[in-house]
């Protein structure tokens, strides 16, 4: 985090717009038509110079941000960090997707601030560490008695996680190559989730969970990381499909099960078909064979294709919204003005007046 003197905060934001435009210094200067050099733009990353008012409106224009941006008091850093992605995820996408959390996360725990109802998180697991798929599994099912969660499907997962104080941003971006992140803030923890996921509304709650995961568990040191990801996935699934629950509707023991049965399982669940057999396998109900036959014959291509029988029937709706609300609140209240709430919401004077007035009618 930069020392706020305006020098250092200025070159701080400027590198974080840059970086969440995707640009290295070079195709910066390229884009203001070399109105500065790459070198003389490195020079204010670095806080050595100011930009006189002319270029801070190229620069403003050029990287999408309001020229206050480049002036706002950095407050929050995020510390570690994890990515859900894969391994051909550019270094460039990466930096773009943390510095655009960052800046997303500064301005809820800003709003938070000026409303003074900031929700400070408490892990209710301690600090217990976790070895093994049956550890897994119990401190799934004792985040769901903490939480009086019950047994019974979670119907939105992540208005239930903005409610017990994480904080989630939907970041804008078709890269499938990243799923989501976690991370520690001074404001408490954070999630970010990739908008793409919301072609696939399963999936983005198993993200989700997952991500979670790395929120409320201390797992063992030096696990390798295929089973660092066994122990997470193994929470996710018991923290969607509940033990008691699961073997109540599944069935046990079996040894068939038709199609219209998986794909109702997955609408009262709100998890997929493969989830579904995935954890009917870890609780004994379906014997090995019956779950490497469904891997074999179906499971595999539904997983490569992204889509499964029964898709159309979940109609659920995964979307952070308490951020917007709270700007909306403070808005309507006139804690803040119309132009503030734009700029926290990124998004036009106008727009925001649209949005203001279809919630005061």
């Amino acid at each position: 985090m930069p020392s706020q003197n305006p020098k250092a905060t200025f070159g701080f934001r400027l590198q974080q717009a840059r970086k969440m435009a995707g640009l290295s210094l070079r195709e910066l200067s390229d884009k203001i038509d070399r109105a500065v050099s790459h070198a003389a733009l490195a020079k204010y990353e670095k806080g050595q110079m100011m930009p006189d008012s002319s270029l801070l409106v190229i620069l403003s224009r050029t990287l999408g941000q309001s020229p206050d941006f480049f002036f706002r008091p950095s407050k929050l850093k995020l510390t570690d960090v994890r990515f859900r992605k894969m391994a051909r995820l550019a270094r460039t996408t990466e930096d773009a997707i943390r510095d655009s959390a960052l800046d997303y996360f500064e301005r809820y725990a800003e709003i938070e601030e000026l409303l003074g109802i900031a929700k400070p998180f408490t892990n209710p697991l301690g600090s217990r560490v976790i070895a093994t798929a049956e550890e897994a599994e119990a401190q799934a099912k004792a985040l769901r008695r903490e939480w009086h969660l019950g047994h019974d499907p979670i119907p939105n997962v992540i208005a239930m996680l903005e409610g017990k104080g994480i904080k989630i941003q939907e970041i804008q971006t078709e890269d499938r190559h990243f799923d989501g992140l976690c991370a520690t803030t001074e404001a408490g923890p954070v999630i970010a989730i990739a908008s793409w996921l919301n072609s696939n509304v399963l999936r983005k709650r198993m993200t989700v969970v997952h991500e979670l995961a790395h929120v409320v568990l201390t797992l063992a040191e030096k696990l390798a990381e295929k089973d660092e990801e066994k122990l997470i996935s193994r929470f996710a699934g018991a923290f969607l499909l509940p033990a008691d629950s699961f073997r109540e509707q599944f069935g046990r023991h079996r040894s068939a099960i038709t199609l219209e049965e998986l794909i109702q399982l997955k609408v009262f669940y709100g998890v997929s078909i493969t989830a579904i057999m995935m954890r009917a396998w870890q609780l004994g109900l379906i014997s090995a064979a019956v779950h490497n036959r469904f891997w074999s014959e179906w499971g595999m291509k539904w997983r490569q294709a992204q889509c499964e029988p029964g898709d159309d029937a979940c109609p659920l709706h995964e979307t952070p919204q308490r951020f917007r609300l709270l700007v909306h609140r403070a808005a309507a209240e006139q804690v803040i003005s119309l132009s503030k709430g734009a700029t926290l919401l990124g998004v036009t004077l106008g727009e925001f007046r649209d949005e203001l007035s279809r919630v005061m009618a």
